[in-house]
C-alpha cells in the first residue's frame, strides 16, 4: 500500500528547493552522503509528487558551515585566523556596485547584514549572489570576507 506524502510546511513551499545532487555540490559532500542525510533524517527534504527529494535551501545553509571540517582542529582553521570573533557565515543576497563603492548583503539564518566595501574588493573576490561568504563584524564596521 503507497504511504500518503507528507504535506508541505508552508515555508518550505515560498523558498527553492534544490535536488539532492545540487545540495551535495553547495555543501562540499558526495551524492551517497546527502542520500543518507536524508534517510537518517539529518536534513529535511520534501518528496516531490513523483517521489523524488527536494531540499530547501534553508537546509542547506543550516549546514554550510559545519560541514566545511570535520574535526574541531578543522572548524577552527576555517575561521580565519583574526582577532575578530563575530565572524558569521552566511550566502551573498546581492552585490550592487555603484562608481568606487560597493554594497554587499549577507543573509544569515533570517537575517540580513549590509556592507559597504570598495567596488576593488568586490570584483577581486568576484562576489557574486548565491555564493557562500563570512561577514567579519568589528564595532561599526563589517568586512566580507569570500569562503
Amino acid at each position: 500500500m503507497a504511504r500518503k506524502p507528507k504535506p508541505q510546511r508552508r515555508e518550505a513551499m515560498n523558498e527553492e528547493l534544490l535536488k539532492p545532487r545540487e545540495a551535495a555540490l553547495e555543501l562540499r559532500i558526495s551524492f551517497p552522503t546527502i542520500k543518507q542525510w536524508i534517510y537518517k533524517r539529518k536534513i529535511r527534504s520534501i518528496r516531490t509528487a513523483g517521489g523524488h527529494h527536494r531540499i530547501p535551501q534553508s537546509e542547506v545553509d543550516r549546514f554550510l558551515f559545519r560541514t566545511r571540517a570535520k574535526t574541531s582542529a578543522e572548524r577552527t582553521l576555517t575561521m580565519r585566523r583574526l582577532s575578530g570573533r563575530n565572524q558569521l557565515v552566511g550566502r551573498i543576497e546581492s552585490v550592487r556596485i555603484s562608481g568606487l563603492m560597493a554594497e554587499v548583503v549577507i543573509s544569515v539564518g533570517e537575517q540580513q547584514i549590509t556592507s559597504i566595501i570598495t567596488a576593488r574588493s568586490a570584483r577581486e573576490m568576484q562576489l557574486k549572489p548565491g555564493q557562500t561568504a563570512a561577514a567579519l563584524i568589528k564595532a561599526t564596521e563589517v568586512m566580507i570576507l569570500r569562503i
